[in-house]
């Protein structure tokens, strides 16, 4: 097996995050690597304001994944990767949010480093942090919560691997943030109630966070599933659960 920097890998991977959306999130230094690369490949979520920063020369590649709609299932993504970096001397994976938060950086950074490809991930913010700010929601507060906890809402129901301790979520964190649990949701909140959370908790569900169109929808645990049938409210959403969701009134309004 070839060893990175081997003459058979002319390139480098970099694996990019996009942040969530607005491009003024997007970091100095993704910024500087998509002017200057040779080939794309791009994840659903990327904002097309993000996507004009890319080299106008570059070939782009789509493999976004929306639930029932993978553009490319995740190995050929990464077979991709590693045929690209025999081609070309700069190639971006470019993902929303952060390579690492749920984004499957992990498992591409391993499989390129085993096949010998030189890469390197370069961190971009996640949603779980910079949408709640921009719905005038604190995630930590001195007088409303002193903990965080980010959880997927996808193994809620074993899409993956059912290793969601949800009685351990709703005992040990103030704040809890739910990435891709809209699907999911009446499954989760029925989980964090039968493990102790108040069925009055509030809720915030945040839609296209940080973009233009961003929207939510706020409630409690005993009521947002039923607030979300009656409004169609869909998907790409986070939900913010926790005392934190009683300031969106006062800080959104600033």
């Amino acid at each position: 097996m070839p060893k990175s920097g081997d003459a058979e890998y002319l390139g480098k991977v970099y694996l990019v995050g996009a942040g969530p959306g607005d491009p003024g999130l997007m970091t100095l230094k993704g910024k500087g690597i998509l002017e200057l690369c040779d080939v794309v490949i791009y994840d659903a979520l990327v904002s097309a304001e993000i996507l004009a920063m890319v080299n106008p020369i570059a070939e782009r590649i789509n493999a976004g994944k929306r639930r029932g709609n993978h553009s490319l299932p995740q190995s050929e993504t990464t077979q991709l990767l590693i045929e690209k970096a025999r081609q070309h001397a700069i190639v971006v994976r470019l993902k929303g949010g952060d390579p690492y938060i749920f984004g499957r950086g992990g498992e591409e950074m391993s499989d390129l480093i085993a096949a010998g490809v030189t890469v390197e991930v370069v961190p971009g913010i996640t949603a779980g942090i910079a949408v709640p700010a921009y719905a005038g929601i604190p995630l930590t507060h001195r007088g409303y919560s002193s903990s965080v906890t980010f959880v997927t809402g996808h193994e809620a129901v074993g899409k993956y691997r059912p290793h969601v301790n949800w009685q351990a979520i709703a005992c040990g964190s103030e704040t809890i943030v739910v990435y891709m649990g809209l699907h999911n949701l009446s499954e989760i909140i029925q989980n964090l109630i039968d493990a102790g959370l108040p069925p009055r908790t509030p809720i915030a569900l945040i839609r296209q966070g940080t973009r233009a169109d961003q929207s939510e929808l706020v409630g409690n645990l005993s009521n947002i599933a039923d607030l979300v049938a009656a409004t169609g409210f869909a998907p790409p959403a986070i939900a913010v659960i926790g005392k934190v969701v009683e300031l969106r009134d006062l800080l959104a309004s600033v």
